[in-house]
């Protein structure tokens, strides 16, 4: 049964028979043959057949979150008897978006420290891209908004406050400021996030307040890309600061406090609301608690 249920989930994460096949390590009719015979033993249809993949039934949608909650048990099960019998081991998939990189290595130094044997992948994602893939099992632990996202379904932990600014070249004659209004850093030539990232909805949502609207010469879903441009002194950016933050040079950038309104927003952990969690996350759980507690 688990590896049936395995198998559904890969075709809800590839939405394409042949690739969730391929990604299993099965063939095409080995996976259709499995979901058959699952759908015989729960005596409903789960998925719409057509010539190509369509989508899940109503019947198949609810199968499908638990699948994820049986397979997210499972897997858990064979860490902690794995971890048991020779230590914890197996990887650790963080999910980040772009402004809170900078903060990852408060964690991750201490926690490989600490844990040696456990693999651990950092990948850059918008705040949406991070719950779905939190959904489905793609991901361990989120870095994002826990003040802004409905996050009912999730448990979550408080890092840090992130407060705005506005990064100018250290030649701009922006540069001799301290502070600087939204309604004034609106004026100026910006390059910003793309639209999907939160932090750019974000930054829209306030520069509206101010009686703006958001209209940047360039877009990317990298800050590095936005903080090279700035850098030139042809752009500014606005930017979500939180801890970690530093433009030591080649990348030297002069921060300005965004002011009326000053804006803060909380950035924390986000995991699936389960007990109990892999070994591994728990231990990632436990370093950020640690750590939280040292620095208060």
């Amino acid at each position: 049964m688990i590896d049936k249920l395995e198998l559904l989930l890969a075709l809800s994460r590839e939405r394409h028979f042949s690739r969730a096949a391929e990604s299993c390590g099965v063939s095409q009719p080995t996976l259709s043959a499995s979901l058959k015979s699952l759908e015989e033993q729960l005596g409903v249809l789960i998925v719409e057949r057509g010539s190509r993949f369509i989508g899940f039934t109503p019947e198949g949608e609810r199968i499908l979150d638990w699948a994820r909650r049986i397979v997210g048990d499972a897997r858990t099960m064979r860490q902690e008897i794995d971890a048991l019998k020779m230590g914890m081991g197996g990887n650790l998939r963080l999910g980040v978006i772009p402004t809170a990189l900078p903060f990852v290595p408060n964690l991750s130094l201490r926690f490989k420290a600490k844990h040696a044997g456990v693999g651990l992948a950092v990948i850059a994602l918008s705040s949406d891209a991070i719950l779905s893939k939190l959904d489905d099992i793609e991901l361990d632990i989120g870095i994002s908004y826990i003040d802004t996202e409905p996050l009912q379904r999730f448990q979550t932990v408080q890092l840090y406050e992130e407060r705005y600014a506005l990064l100018v070249s250290p030649d701009s004659p922006l540069a001799k400021r301290e502070s600087i209004t939204w309604a004034e850093a609106a004026t100026v030539p910006l390059v910003l996030l793309t639209k999907d990232m939160q932090n750019r909805r974000i930054i829209d949502r306030h520069l509206a307040e101010s009686g703006h609207r958001a209209a940047p010469s360039i877009e990317s879903n990298s800050m590095m890309m936005l903080h090279v441009h700035v850098r030139t002194g042809g752009w500014a950016t606005i930017a979500a600061l939180g801890a970690g933050h530093q433009f030591d040079p080649p990348m030297q950038l002069k921060a300005l406090a965004l002011t009326e309104p000053t804006v803060t927003h909380q950035i924390g952990l986000i995991l699936k609301s389960r007990e109990p969690h892999p070994p591994p996350v728990s231990a990632f759980l436990a370093c950020a608690r640690r750590f939280e507690k040292e620095r208060a």
